[in-house]
C-alpha cells in the first residue's frame, strides 16, 4: 500500500480509501446505499482491507440512513486505532425542517449520532457532505471548529464544494482562526475531469487535500460497459445514471481504456484507478467495494506503472477543451516565458501555475 499526507497536516492516510456507501441500508429500501450489505459482509471487507495496508474509510451519515455507520462501527470495533475514519453530515437525517443542512443546531446533532453509531468518541475526518446555499459559512465553520476544541472531531473537510466555496471557506477560517478544512471530496475520474478547470489548480495552491469519489463512475469503466450495449446488472450504473458524464466520448474513453488494459494484462478498472494514482494532487481515492473479488483487482492498481504513451492516449481521450479563463490566462503566459523554459500553454501540468 501507498500512503500520502493529508493536506496540510501530518497524517498519512493510505491512497485507496474504503468507500462504505455499499453498508447498511437493507431494512431501509428508501435509504441511500447501493450495496446493503449485511454485517458479516461489512466485517469481511473491513478486515480485508485493513490487512491489505488500507488505513482510511469514508462514510456518512446519509448511506442506508445511517446503516452504513452503524455497521461500520460494529466492524472497526476492536481496529479502531488502525483506521483514519472519516464520515459526512447536512444530507436530510429526518422530515423536521432542521434536519438536514449545516446549521449548528444540526451539525451538532448529527455529530453526536455519527459517534453512537461509529461506537467511537472522536472523528478523524468530520466533512460538510455538500454546498448549503442557507447557512452562513461563518456558522458552520464555528461550529466545527468548536468540535475539534471539544475533541470530538480531529480535523474536518468538504465535498462536493465549486473552488469559489472552498477558497472563501479557507479565507475565513484564516481570518477568524478557526479550524480549517484539509481536504476535498470530489467526482474525479476518466469520465468526468471538470474538476480540473478551477478546483485543481486552488487545491494545489492552498495544499488541500484531493480524495476522489466514483473512480469507476459508478462502473462505467469497469470494462463490461460498452458502446454495443453490454452492461453489468449488478453495477449501480445499471440501476442509476449517477454521476452524469459526457456521453458522446464515453465509449471512446473506455475503447482506450480497454486497449491500454491489455497492454498491461489488466483489467480497464485497474488502468483507470492507476490513472488516478498517477496524479500527485490526487491524495486517495474511494472504492465502493460490495464483493472481495472487487477489492483484489482494485489493489493490483498499484502494480500498474503507466508509461508515459499509455498517460498521453488516456489523456487525450478523455480531457475536456480548457474553459475560460484558463485558456486566456495560458495564452498570454507564454509572453512570460523566458528563453529555453518549456511551456505548455493550455495544457499546462495540472496543478501548476505559469510563471
Amino acid at each position: 500500500m501507498h500512503y500520502a499526507k493529508l493536506g496540510n497536516t501530518g497524517v498519512f492516510m493510505s491512497r485507496f480509501c474504503l468507500g462504505a456507501m455499499t453498508f447498511g441500508g437493507a431494512d431501509n429500501p428508501a435509504g441511500n446505499a447501493i450495496g446493503r450489505l449485511g454485517q458479516s459482509e461489512t466485517d469481511a471487507i473491513v478486515g480485508q482491507a485493513l490487512d491489505a495496508g488500507i488505513n482510511f474509510v469514508d462514510t456518512a451519515d446519509v448511506y442506508g440512513s445511517g446503516g452504513s455507520e452503524t455497521l461500520l462501527g460494529q466492524a472497526l470495533k476492536h481496529r479502531r486505532h488502525d483506521v483514519v475514519l472519516a464520515t459526512k453530515f447536512s444530507g436530510r437525517a429526518g422530515e423536521g425542517p432542521n434536519q438536514v443542512g449545516q446549521s449548528r443546531l444540526h451539525l451538532m446533532n448529527s455529530l453526536e449520532q455519527s459517534l453512537t453509531r461509529l461506537q467511537t468518541d472522536h472523528i478523524d475526518l468530520y466533512q460538510i457532505h455538500s454546498f448549503d446555499p442557507f447557512t452562513p459559512p461563518e456558522e458552520t465553520l464555528g461550529a466545527l471548529d468548536d468540535a475539534v476544541h471539544q475533541g470530538k472531531v480531529r480535523y474536518i473537510g468538504c465535498s462536493n464544494l465549486a473552488a469559489w466555496q472552498l477558497m472563501k471557506a479557507l479565507a475565513l477560517s484564516n481570518r477568524d482562526k478557526l479550524a480549517s478544512f484539509v481536504s476535498v471530496q470530489s467526482f474525479y475520474s476518466l469520465a468526468g475531469r471538470d474538476i480540473e478547470n478551477e478546483l485543481v489548480p486552488a487545491i494545489t495552491d492552498a495544499n488541500v487535500g484531493l480524495l476522489c469519489w466514483s473512480p469507476l463512475a459508478g462502473g462505467l469503466l469497469s470494462g463490461k460497459f460498452d458502446r454495443h450495449g453490454a452492461t453489468d446488472p449488478s453495477s449501480r450504473r445499471a440501476k442509476i445514471q449517477f454521476p452524469p458524464v459526457d456521453e458522446t466520448k464515453i465509449f471512446d474513453v473506455i475503447d482506450v481504456l480497454k486497449r491500454v488494459a491489455e497492454k498491461h494484462d489488466a483489467s480497464p478498472a485497474q488502468i483507470a484507478l492507476a490513472w488516478l494514482l498517477s496524479h500527485p494532487f490526487v491524495t486517495s481515492v474511494i472504492v465502493g467495494i460490495r464483493q472481495p473479488e472487487q477489492l483484489a483487482d482494485n489493489l493490483k492498481a498499484f502494480d500498474i506503472a503507466l508509461t508515459d504513451d499509455d498517460l498521453q492516449h488516456l489523456d487525450e481521450v478523455s480531457r475536456s477543451p480548457a474553459r475560460y479563463p484558463r485558456w486566456i490566462q495560458s495564452y498570454n503566459a507564454k509572453g512570460r516565458v523566458p528563453q529555453g523554459y518549456e511551456f505548455e500553454g493550455a495544457t499546462w501540468s495540472l496543478g501548476e501555475r505559469p510563471v
